[in-house]
């Protein structure tokens, strides 16, 4: 019996590196059938009360993280984060989750991902949103409702084909009122921090057109059947989160309170350069926490690990993400 030690298994994996690496030699072996070369499609289903709620992934993009990336942290405070996190040496890994929420008279999408044209850049790695609804079996044809939490660039795009054409064609656009107000604006250009600057041109090429089919939402309303706005700025000026109630059932839609939640959960008072109002943004995250975990409320995160749906613990003067367990059902 060959007793657990770290020695046996650094040898242990020098063994099979050997092995895999002399494999070819050894009587031409070789694996019958070729690797699949992708991931499968990106769903998870569950229910809320009597809804039905599709976590549909857009992908995830890994990328050196700058020294100046994290406010409130040293260079080596943020890469030690990144380690804990097991994400790549020196890499930050976000991940991207639009959702579909069916209530039984209205199918609503939340947030519409990356966009093709994403996806043709990374090659593949984001901008899968639209993929993963038809492998879902959902048709875009039938959203009823696109209901965007705010427009950053990775929440906005998908809204469009490649060609440029809706990709939603049928669907209304609800957005909130103060976000459309400050993005279709130029002149709150000087409200916005350097990296939120950069946004105003996509904004306007994204929604320009489209104009016709918008309707702008209040806050802390009841703004479709089932699901209430909640107020959560200073990520950006017009940033909300959602609450989806069925019956008992409960869903709190975190949209960006924070992004990893590996950095910006676990180190709640950390800000990355998409937050515009760092202050703002730090009073609404403690403040949401606070109220995920003491309520044991069901978060979806759109930067979540996918599924992208858990609970949120204190731990100490930060916060964690418990994900939920895995159901086939």
């Amino acid at each position: 019996m060959m007793e657990l030690t770290r020695r046996n298994l650094l040898a242990t994996t020098a063994a099979a590196t050997a092995a895999s690496a002399l494999a070819p030699f050894v009587g031409g072996a070789r694996a019958s059938v070729p690797e699949a070369g992708k991931q499968a499609p990106g769903i998870y289903r569950y229910k809320i009360g009597d809804y039905e709620v599709t976590q549909v992934a857009d992908g995830a993009r890994s990328f050196p993280m700058p020294d100046n990336f994290v406010t409130g942290a040293t260079p080596a405070e943020a890469k030690k984060a990144l380690t804990d996190a097991y994400m790549p040496e020196g890499k930050l890994t976000i991940m991207f989750n639009p959702m579909v929420v069916n209530t039984g008279s209205k199918l609503v999408l939340i947030d519409t991902g990356n966009g093709p044209g994403a996806y043709a850049q990374t090659k593949g790695a984001v901008g899968q949103l639209h993929g993963n609804l038809e492998a879902a079996g959902i048709d875009r044809k039938a959203i009823d409702i696109v209901l965007i939490s705010h427009m950053h660039g990775d929440h906005i795009n998908g809204i469009r084909n490649a060609d440029g054409t809706p990709a939603f064609p049928n669907a209304e656009i609800m957005v909130p009122t103060g976000e459309w107000a400050f993005w279709m604006d130029d002149a709150n250009k000087s409200k916005a921090n350097p990296y939120n600057q950069n946004y105003f041109p996509n904004v306007k090429k994204v929604m320009t057109g489209l104009e016709s089919k918008v309707t702008k939402y209040e806050w802390n309303k009841e703004i479709i059947p089932g699901i209430h706005s909640i107020a959560t700025p200073g990520h950006t000026p017009g940033h909300t989160s959602f609450m989806v109630q069925s019956g008992s059932g409960k869903l709190l839609v975190q949209s960006d309170v924070c992004n990893n939640p590996a950095m910006f959960m676990d180190h709640t008072n950390w800000i990355a350069p998409f937050d515009n109002n760092p202050a703002l943004t730090l009073q609404t995250r403690h403040k949401f926490y606070d109220m995920a975990a003491s309520e044991k409320v069901l978060v979806a995160g759109y930067h979540f690990s996918f599924p992208a749906v858990g609970h949120v613990e204190k731990n100490g003067k930060n916060f964690r993400l418990v994900p939920v367990l895995w159901t086939p059902v």
